[in-house]
């Protein structure tokens, strides 16, 4: 049974695959290769994009998709999240979408059904889709010519499921990452680091800011997020008139992670990568399913 708990479960070949189905899906209407299959939706954080952005994917392949309301799930009632996995198995789905607070859940679930998982954030272990559409992204920009780019990952790396998966996935296709953070928002890391934005400008073909995990955090690490703002904000005055690509896996904090000069300059690709995110899951979703029968 193929999943997809992180990027690793793809070879480069089957990553590039998706990328060119991603593509076809861009320019045209796609066919309805999921018809009558089943995929159920389960959501134990919220989430606006990556469950919108799936569930669009699975529809416009043809797929019949059943969002389970976690509020009002059995787990709420004291069922174990496994005897859910069980029952849900029993009703014979195609995949689970599962996001979780608790890192390597999706991977435990695995375990239990005779499905595709799709892991779509747990704790802050891995984010699989949205490094593969921030990659997406970023090869398009560059027709592809992306080895030996450099980007710079900003914010709150040590919380951040986006970054550790990024951190996997750009690796592999060459690029080199630079981590800046303060050092209480830097997990362990042989990677080159740096505390101030103004340290790697110049060396940058890319930034990829994040949000700030304050529900991720056991005690307050700034004041006001106005103080890691005057920091860590990416400005159009910081930036200048450097040609350098700005990405944002969203909900993005204005004028915290980047202000609204930035998120208006067509440098910033927020929201190609909302629309990106559609076309590489529904790629996914395809591929994974039908490689399972």
């Amino acid at each position: 049974m193929r999943h997809l708990i992180t990027t690793d479960d793809l070879s480069i070949d089957e990553i590039c695959a998706i990328y060119d189905e991603a593509e076809r899906y861009l320019s045209r209407p796609p066919a309805k290769v999921l018809k009558d299959r089943l995929i159920i939706t389960l959501f134990f954080e919220n989430s606006t994009r990556t469950r919108s952005s799936f569930e669009i994917a699975a529809k416009r392949l043809g797929a019949d998709v059943v969002h389970l309301d976690v509020a009002k799930s059995s787990t709420k009632k004291g069922e174990t999240l496994y005897d859910t996995a069980a029952n849900l198995n029993a009703m014979g789905p195609d995949a689970i979408i599962v996001r979780h607070a608790q890192s390597g859940t999706p991977y435990q679930l695995s375990r239990h059904v005779d499905c595709a998982i799709f892991n779509a954030g747990d704790g802050a272990h891995a984010h699989p889709s949205q490094a593969l559409l921030d990659l997406f992204t970023i090869r398009r920009h560059f027709r592809g010519d992306i080895e030996g780019k450099t980007i710079a990952i900003v914010g709150d790396i040590k919380n951040s499921r986006v970054a550790n998966s990024n951190i996997r996935l750009l690796a592999r296709f060459g690029l080199n990452i630079i981590l800046v953070a303060p050092p209480h928002f830097l997990p362990k890391t042989d990677l080159p680091t740096a505390m101030r934005l103004e340290d790697v400008l110049d060396d940058v073909d890319m930034i990829m800011s994040l949000r700030t995990q304050t529900e991720r955090h056991a005690h307050p690490i700034y004041a006001s997020l106005k103080d890691y703002a005057s920091d860590y904000c990416i400005t159009k005055e910081r930036v200048g008139d450097r040609d350098i690509l700005l990405l944002h896996p969203g909900p993005v904090h204005r004028n915290i992670d980047i202000d609204d000069a930035m998120l208006a300059d067509p440098r910033c690709k927020v929201l190609e990568q909302v629309k990106n995110g559609v076309a590489v899951r529904m790629a996914a979703l395809k591929h994974l399913i039908l490689a399972n029968g």
